[in-house]
């Protein structure tokens, strides 16, 4: 069967069928037929079995079932995938570079990594300290944390220390919101994890008050292993100003996906650090330092500043 017969036979296919004539198995998806590369891939599929999904579930290509809320973010990670690429981001990026160059930030004195005792702890107590740390951060200046967290320290911030300590003593040195969580946290570190971390993603998040912005940083600086870049306020909001979006986003998370898309892996690691500082110096949430910045020629939010 040649190209335009083929078309005309997915055209008049119904939901799930074979072409008599070209043996073609044809998947209906999202109201439009789709060819099945392979044919194995149908005898797998219970909707091609004869049994349709349920009303909460969809059939994705590989045959698999897949909830509602996981196809929508499939779908929204497809979109990211498309060729998009903001322009002029590499000269862009130099400049932040270059406006970082002293790394007199505040991140860069009492972020995450500071914060953790990485010279005399065991290991395992300083990924502990750079969990805390993130979480302790959330919606906190670094000055904040990095003052936190030494009271900590001097109270023995370990897994068992915290155990032992009631919630109200921890509430004194920290926020006494946020001691709940930590507390907790300690518990399920020691049933669970035999007193370390977790040591992927999908574990991290479990954990009381961390999402995905805290257990990506946490992977890379606690476990060393770059699984994803950490999108946090300044991030978000940078990203958008600066157009690093094929369109501006309003959550992190998909800000993380859009960056993702098209920024080279290698810089993943590079990036939280070089906007965070930025957003804390020049691109200010409030009365930004646009008149200073070197990208206020390059930048749509920058350039709108000076009209």
């Amino acid at each position: 069967m040649n190209s335009k017969e083929c078309d005309n036979c997915i055209a008049n296919c119904d939901q799930s069928s074979f072409s008599s004539s070209c043996n073609m198995p044809i998947l209906r998806r999202s109201s439009r037929l789709v060819k099945i590369a392979n044919p194995a891939v149908v005898k797998k599929s219970p909707y091609f079995a004869g049994s349709k999904p349920s009303e909460n579930q969809l059939v994705s290509r590989s045959g698999s079932k897949t909830s509602k809320k996981d196809a929508k973010q499939d779908e929204f990670q497809s979109d990211c995938r498309t060729k998009f690429e903001p322009e002029n981001w590499k000269r862009v990026l130099e400049n932040i570079r270059q406006m970082r160059s002293e790394k007199n930030a505040p991140v860069d004195v009492m972020g995450a990594e500071k914060c953790a005792d990485q010279w005399e702890a065991r290991p395992e107590v300083t990924r502990f300290h750079v969990l805390v740390s993130l979480m302790l951060s959330s919606q906190t200046k670094d000055q904040v944390t990095h003052s936190a967290m030494e009271k900590l320290k001097s109270h023995e911030l370990t897994v068992d220390s915290i155990l032992q300590t009631d919630e109200k003593t921890i509430g004194t040195l920290i926020y006494p919101t946020k001691a709940k969580h930590i507390k907790e946290t300690a518990r399920m570190l020691k049933e669970t994890y035999d007193g370390d971390i977790p040591n992927t993603v999908e574990n991290l998040c479990k954990l009381p008050g961390v999402g995905p912005k805290m257990a990506h940083l946490c992977m890379n600086i606690a476990w060393n292993q770059l699984t994803g870049i950490g999108v946090d306020t300044h991030v978000h909001r940078i990203s958008n100003r600066l157009g690093w979006v094929s369109k501006e986003t309003n959550i992190p998370e998909k800000t993380r996906l859009e960056l993702e898309s098209w920024l080279p892996r290698e810089l993943w690691s590079d990036v939280n650090l070089l906007l965070v500082g930025f957003g804390q110096q020049v691109c200010k949430p409030v009365n930004p330092n646009c008149s200073e910045c070197l990208n206020k020629n390059f930048c749509p939010f920058g350039r709108k500043q000076k009209k």
